[in-house]
């Protein structure tokens, strides 16, 4: 089964995306033809989001399903004229909140994310800054860093920090083990003062072969047996020195930095 899925938002579509593609997650026997439509702020972008959603309709057969974060009732209506199934992220929300506070909701576009806070957009830069400085063992003064995530090459390092540094201001760091490390089969003098901080990435080795062989191909690099060995050796050496680790084969980026939070009791809410 196939299904057309539309994201519609008088902003950026973050959250309709994100929300909704939770909810899709849901339905595994279905394949979903994906589409975000970001900044349907106006009556004419509406409408011909309607008319391209009411044309995929007539040439399918199949009734679209549109996930919606739009504030605007008028732009709604606009859309839903389309036929399509509207599901609306913030209906289930928005009545129960003016009932508890009295007020009704202003319905301004392009709200999603609020006003910019100058103060947590500069934190957010500088902790982006941080984490690309200190990517791959560029810069090993830690002293400033929040946490540093270690692994061998290629195990989700880098965009997990990059990710946590531009969505909620973490500064993190990142070292690669290297096979002199892994030989060694002892944690890097670097490393040493900031051991409480550090957390270990692992993924399975078919896996970390295949993200490598797309980087260099035919190299011994890529080659199963050297990323065999390297995941082995990574795993005894952080257990050895008492390292927390995940394994990040089939765990998304997201649920990735929240396992991280967790384990150092980092309490920020997402920018």
């Amino acid at each position: 089964m196939q299904r057309t899925v539309f994201f519609i938002s008088d902003s950026t579509g973050i959250t309709a995306e994100t929300i909704g593609n939770s909810i899709l997650a849901q339905f595994e026997a279905v394949r979903f033809d994906k589409h975000r439509l970001p900044f349907v702020d106006t009556t004419q972008k509406a409408e011909a989001a309607s008319l391209r959603i009411k044309t995929h309709y007539a040439q399918t057969g199949e009734r679209p399903i549109v996930v919606n974060t739009m504030a605007d009732r008028s732009l709604c209506e606009i859309v839903a004229a389309s036929g399509a199934l509207m599901m609306d992220v913030f209906a289930p929300f928005i009545g129960t909140l003016e009932d508890e506070l009295g007020i009704k909701r202003s319905g301004a576009v392009n709200r999603s994310h609020g006003m910019v806070d100058f103060e947590k957009y500069e934190a957010r830069i500088n902790a982006t800054n941080y984490a690309l400085s200190h990517d791959d063992g560029l810069d090993v003064d830690y002293a400033q860093a929040d946490l540093i995530l270690v692994g061998v090459s290629r195990s989700g390092k880098t965009p997990t920090c990059l990710y946590m540094a531009l969505h909620y201001g973490v500064r993190a760091a990142n070292y690669p083990l290297t096979d002199d490390d892994l030989d060694k089969l002892e944690l890097p003098v670097r490393l040493r003062p900031y051991k409480h901080r550090l957390y270990g990435l692992n993924i399975d080795a078919s896996r970390l072969a295949q993200i490598r062989e797309q980087r260099k191909p035919g190299s011994r690099y890529a080659t199963l047996k050297q990323c065999t060995w390297e995941l082995e050796q990574a795993d005894r050496l952080m257990r050895q020195a008492g390292i927390p680790s995940l394994n990040t084969t089939h765990v998304s980026i997201e649920e990735i930095a929240s396992k991280i939070f967790d384990r150092f009791g980092i309490e920020r809410t997402m920018f």
